[in-house]
């Protein structure tokens, strides 16, 4: 299974077209609006920008699996996000990222195994997967931020 195959919808819920991204570099984020890793928005927004020439791209995925941290309507998610942070990068539709019905996509990144050695559920908000051209995944915690050299570094290396 691709990932980029992978139906979801858009925040407003629309289909997303994810193979539009298929041989690009790719970040996905299960975000929150009420957490305090929000401020990384900064950050994955500036990421945005600085690389999406590139061929590369933010994804954000709301999430509101962790203590209720996203609770707004897909609506209330979008003006937040766009007024307060400036966010120009897709987000999705708001999913769980673990348990019962965890989405097909996070059941496929979350095999994925992170500098730590963590594989299988996402443990908070603000969890990284970095989706390289050839389709390969690097796992970064909730707490490695946009700026962090080792998260920079591995997009430079994946495009």
């Amino acid at each position: 299974m691709s990932l980029f195959s992978t139906a979801i919808n858009n925040l407003d819920g629309t289909p997303a077209n994810l193979s539009n991204f298929d041989g690009q570099v790719v970040l996905v984020v299960n975000v929150a609006s009420k957490c305090g890793l929000t401020p990384q928005y900064t950050g994955l927004e500036e990421m945005q920008k600085h690389y999406a020439g590139r061929g590369f791209t933010v994804l954000g995925v709301p999430c509101n699996q962790f203590m209720e941290q996203e609770p707004g309507s897909a609506d209330e998610i979008q003006t937040f996000c766009s007024t307060t942070y400036g966010v120009t990068f897709p987000l999705l539709e708001k999913v769980d990222v673990n348990g019962e019905n965890q989405h097909p996509l996070y059941a496929e990144l979350t095999k994925s195994t992170d500098a730590e050695g963590h594989t299988g559920e996402v443990r908070w908000n603000f969890e990284k997967f970095l989706i390289g051209r050839d389709g390969s995944i690097t796992r970064f915690g909730p707490l490695v931020t946009p700026e962090d050299p080792a998260l920079v570094a591995a997009i430079d290396a994946a495009l």
